[in-house]
C-alpha cells in the first residue's frame, strides 16, 4: 500500500446526504449549525483552539465520523469541562447531533461537516487530548482499503495533533478492519497500546457510551474490539 497515494488523494468517499430531513431538523441545520460550525482557518485555529469553547474548557477532544451523534453528545454532557469537535460530512448525522445538542442545551460542542483531513491539517500541533474513531466504515474490499480512516497518513496526523499522553480510541465490530488497524498502529513508534490482557480490547473503557451501531452489532452477536493507544512523549525520542 502506498502512503503517498493515500495522503495525496483528494477525493472523499461516502455519503453526504440521505433521506430528506424532517422540518424540525432542517431548521436546526439552517439555524444552529452555522453557530457551531468550525471554519478551518489555520491561522485562527492555531491562535487558541480553546477560544472556540466556553471559558471553563480545560481540553479539546475530537470525534471523527460521529454517526448519529449519541456518543459525542453524551460525552459532552458528561464532561462540560471539555471542548468537543465532531467531524461528520453526512448531513443526516449532523442533524441528529444538532437535535441532541438542542434538547440538552449543550454548549461545548463544535462541528466540522466536511472531510476530517481538511480540519486536521488546520489544527495546531499537540492541541488535542483525545481522538475517537468509532465504528468507521471498514471498506472491506482490498482495493478500497486506502479509503479507510486508519491509514498511515492519518495515523501520522493523529500523532501530530495529540498531546503527549493523549489518547486515541478506536472501536469496530469488523474484525478484519480491527486487525488491520492494530497492525498499523503497532508500527507507529508515536503510540503505545494500553493492553495487559484480552479484557482490555474486549471490554469498553469505563466512561464508554454505546452507539447505535455498537448495539446493532451486539444484537447480531458481533462483539466489538476496543483499542486504546496513548501518544508517546515527544521527549522520549519519537520522530514525530
Amino acid at each position: 500500500m502506498s502512503t503517498e497515494k493515500e495522503d495525496t488523494d483528494p477525493r472523499w468517499y461516502g455519503r453526504r446526504y440521505g433521506k430528506k430531513l424532517r422540518p424540525g431538523r432542517q431548521k436546526l441545520v439552517d439555524t444552529l449549525l452555522p453557530e457551531l460550525r468550525i471554519a478551518p482557518d489555520a491561522d485562527r485555529l492555531a491562535a487558541n483552539l480553546h477560544d472556540l469553547f466556553p471559558a471553563n474548557c480545560q481540553d479539546v477532544w475530537l470525534e471523527i465520523g460521529f454517526g448519529a451523534g449519541e456518543h459525542l453528545a453524551a460525552q459532552a454532557a458528561n464532561r462540560p469541562d471539555i471542548g468537543f469537535i465532531g467531524c461528520e460530512p453526512f448531513i443526516n448525522g449532523v442533524a441528529s447531533l444538532l437535535a441532541h445538542i438542542d434538547s440538552g442545551k449543550t454548549e461545548n460542542v463544535r462541528i466540522f461537516d466536511d472531510d476530517a483531513r481538511i480540519l486536521m491539517d488546520a489544527l495546531p500541533d499537540a492541541s488535542l487530548g483525545r481522538i475517537f474513531v468509532l465504528f468507521a466504515d471498514p471498506w472491506p474490499k482490498s482495493r478500497h482499503h486506502r479509503r479507510r480512516m486508519m491509514i498511515e497518513a492519518n495515523l501520522q496526523r493523529f500523532a501530530r495533533l495529540l498531546k503527549d499522553g493523549g489518547e486515541l480510541r478506536f472501536a469496530s465490530d469488523h474484525m478484519e478492519y480491527a486487525s488491520w488497524t492494530l497492525e498499523r498502529l503497532l508500527r507507529q513508534s508515536e503510540f503505545d497500546w494500553q493492553v495487559a490482557s484480552a479484557k482490555d480490547w474486549r471490554a469498553p473503557p469505563e466512561d464508554w457510551v454505546e452507539t447505535r451501531y455498537e448495539a446493532k452489532a451486539r444484537a447480531k452477536d458481533e462483539l466489538p474490539v476496543y483499542l486504546r493507544f496513548l501518544r508517546v512523549s515527544r521527549s522520549s525520542g519519537s520522530s514525530a
